[in-house]
This record gives structure tokens, C-alpha cells and sequence, in this order.
């Protein structure tokens, strides 16, 4: 799906009304807080991001940097933009600042049942590496533990930039 002109960009505090409307309907009735999103704005670790498109926030995003590991905190995208690449271009957002930061890897945890997401990292090569039991408030639902393998290896790299070239051919940012 081509779409006009899509920014990627810093979140920042004039952000979170929009991105609660989002987040209220994506993670059920345990979901982060205007005061949550504030402070991770601020977060010295944290790396926060969001996709718009004239004004609409269509999706966000967010990692916290520890060491030389990427771990994503966050990402939604608004029910009628979901599966039109937005999550995925909020992702090698993340990666491409990844990059720049030199992390080696990215890790997240991800809903048991949030087959979607999963295959979004599976084709990003991230592996799961077991589970976190009952790890979700709202309904007790396991968490996936994903990790990517090292980022900085030829071969993932190659794999990345392929990727890149897909979604460049599909949203146009």
C-alpha cells in the first residue's frame, strides 16, 4: 500500500493525546499512563518515536538502550493503519537508530496470542527464546521472548537492508 508522505520522528509530550487513544485501544485495560509516556520521554535510555502523516499520529514506538542491547518497550499502530507497513517502519526506525547507537542486539517481549507481531519480528530474524509466564496484568497471558541474533553480523545486515529496500518500494516516507 503506497501512502502520501509518512514522518517518523521524536516523540514529545504534545504527543501523548494522541498517542493514548491509540494505546487505550491496543493493550487492553492495563496500558501506560500520559504520565508513563511523559517520563519515558524523558528517559535518558529511552529512544521514543513516532509515525505521522499530516498531523495524525498513526503509530509510536520505544526502546530503552542498556549497554549493547536494544530492548523495545513499546509499539502500536491505529487500528485502521495496521498491516500498511506502519509498524514495520516504526521498527527499522528503532533498528536504524540501533545502528547508530552501536547495539549489537534488540529483545522484546511480545503476547503469546499477538500472532501478528510475532511475525513482524520473525521476519526481522528475531528468535523466540521462551516464554514469561502469566507476564501480562489484564489476563494473566503469557509473554514470547524475542531476540534478534547480532545485528552488526554481515548476514543480518544484508538481511536488514533487503528488508529496508521491501518496505521503501511499499511506504513512502
Amino acid at each position: 500500500m503506497k501512502m502520501s508522505s509518512i514522518k517518523v520522528r521524536n516523540m514529545h509530550k504534545k504527543d501523548i493525546d494522541q498517542i493514548m487513544k491509540i494505546e487505550s485501544v491496543s493493550f487492553g485495560n492495563f496500558f501506560w499512563t500520559p504520565e508513563a509516556f511523559s517520563a519515558e520521554i524523558e528517559n535518558t535510555v529511552g529512544h521514543y518515536f513516532v509515525a505521522e502523516k499530516d498531523g495524525l499520529l498513526l503509530g509510536y514506538c520505544g526502546f530503552w538502550l542498556i549497554m549493547e542491547e536494544a530492548h523495545i518497550t513499546t509499539i502500536a499502530v491505529r487500528p485502521d493503519y495496521r498491516k500498511s507497513g506502519i509498524g514495520e517502519l516504526l521498527l527499522q526506525k528503532m533498528m536504524d537508530t540501533g545502528y547508530a547507537k552501536n547495539v549489537k542486539w534488540f529483545t522484546l517481549e511480545v503476547r503469546a496470542s499477538n500472532i501478528a507481531a510475532q511475525n513482524l519480528y520473525y521476519k526481522y530474524n528475531f528468535k523466540s527464546l521462551g516464554l514469561r509466564r502469566k507476564y501480562y496484568q489484564d489476563n494473566e497471558e503469557d509473554a514470547m521472548v524475542m531476540w534478534t541474533e547480532n545485528i552488526r553480523e554481515t548476514k543480518y545486515k544484508e538481511h536488514y537492508e533487503k528488508l529496508k529496500k521491501g518496505l521503501e518500494q511499499r511506504v513512502k516516507v
